[in-house]
């Protein structure tokens, strides 16, 4: 088997080029957190529409300010509620933060510059023109493109959303994502185990990690290892635009996912990454459906989850997936596999001459407590012998 294993890099590059995005749709504002902009978004107006002021205090002529000036005070501009009359030479008014600057001035000096005295205002410092003034379309001008598509919208950019007054955006659709759990051996949560049995972890991690990746979940079915319920629950899932199968991919005797896969006219482009852990991974396509086959193990599932199927639900949603990858320096030797890569679990330490990584744990594919405290994946790439202490590596982070 080991002849036809493919390498990490090559099997996600032939997992996006199997990738168009979804179609788009109209998502209120309110509930566009974390949806992926499919149109560009310009500005109609300028952000803020007016001069105002940045602080509270006085709007006046800046040739008026000065130590020990008085002005009359005429009114008061607040936020909403504008100043009804023009600031001549020798007056002030009152102006709080936010609130438009009456016509005739040109510059705010602070509250805390100056000394109120009813109707006039004693002034303990001199300002410039255009001090402590917001202008008209300093944040954005009208017309100016504001937002790219491929944006995952966060709190920052609904705010700016909001302040151009889009009340809906055109965003992509979700990926809809069926999840299937296989093997005799699985318990749901909850339930009561016999000897030999373990509790089906897979159908509460995958949800989690499909919500994280911006998707959801269709469905979420655990099937037993016979091959006619295989068959009509792979063919349910199929339906989606995702199907994430978890244990039943490889070659054993119970490892029935693949046949039942090609029976039911799935392509498979790769049966095989030089990766440990996640040496069994399947990747193929129904039409547009994506199908990944993850090994059943708790972290070799959870990895090869987050190297394949999550970058795949990103581009699928419209947002150009990146691996964000650095280096670091092992702080502990590291035995290589002579024909597969490493994917370690490790947590980070920053010192003096960078970062530092160390394995999270013991690295067996049952491990699933080995993620509670990583940071990072160490690449270590395929050889003979060991990477000393020291030794530079290239981290994916979590």
């Amino acid at each position: 088997m080991a002849d036809k294993l493919i390498a990490l890099e090559h099997a996600r590059a032939l997992v996006l080029k199997q990738i168009a995005p979804l179609a788009a749709e109209p998502v209120a504002l309110g509930r566009a957190l974390g949806r992926v902009l499919a149109q560009p978004v310009k500005a109609a107006f300028d952000v803020p529409g007016f001069d105002n002021s940045a602080m509270d205090g006085y709007a006046l002529r800046a040739a008026d300010s000065g130590i020990g000036r008085r002005l009359h005070v005429v009114g008061e501009s607040r936020a909403g509620a504008p100043a009804g009359r023009e600031i001549a030479h020798g007056q002030a008014c009152a102006i709080s933060t936010g609130a438009a600057i009456p016509a005739g001035a040109d510059a705010v000096i602070r509250v805390e510059d100056t000394h109120g005295d009813g109707d006039a205002v004693e002034l303990a410092a001199a300002v410039a023109s255009g001090a402590n003034i917001r202008r008209a379309g300093e944040g954005v001008r009208a017309g100016a493109l504001v937002l790219k598509p491929g944006v995952r919208l966060g709190p920052a950019e609904l705010g700016v959303l909001a302040e151009l007054g889009y009340a809906t955006v055109s965003a992509r659709r979700r990926p809809r994502v069926a999840i299937v759990t296989t093997g005799d051996e699985l318990v749901a949560v909850g339930e009561s185990l016999r000897y030999g049995m373990v509790h089906n972890s897979g159908a509460i991690v995958l949800p989690a990690l499909i919500e994280r990746a911006g998707a959801v979940t269709r469905s979420n079915d655990h099937v037993r290892d016979d091959p006619q319920s295989l068959r009509e629950t792979l063919a349910h899932a199929l339906e989606a635009d995702v199907a994430v199968i978890c244990g039943g991919i490889s070659v054993g005797a119970h490892d029935a996912v693949q046949a039942a896969l090609a029976d039911l006219g799935v392509t498979t482009h790769f049966a095989g990454v030089a990766l440990k852990p996640g040496r069994p991974t399947l990747f193929g396509t129904r039409g547009r459906t994506l199908v990944f086959g993850l090994p059943g193990n708790p972290v070799s599932s959870l990895v090869t989850f987050l190297l394949f199927a999550r970058p795949a639900l990103i581009a699928l949603a419209g947002e150009q997936p990146h691996a964000r990858r650095a280096h670091a320096l092992l702080a502990e030797a590291v035995e290589q596999e002579p024909r597969r890569a490493q994917m370690l679990r490790c947590t980070l330490e920053l010192r003096d001459n960078g970062w530092w990584a160390r394995t999270s744990g013991p690295q067996g594919s049952h491990g699933l407590t080995s993620m509670l405290v990583a940071e990072a994946f160490a690449l270590i790439p395929a050889g003979d012998g060991a990477l000393e202490a020291g030794a530079r590596a290239e981290i994916e982070l979590l």
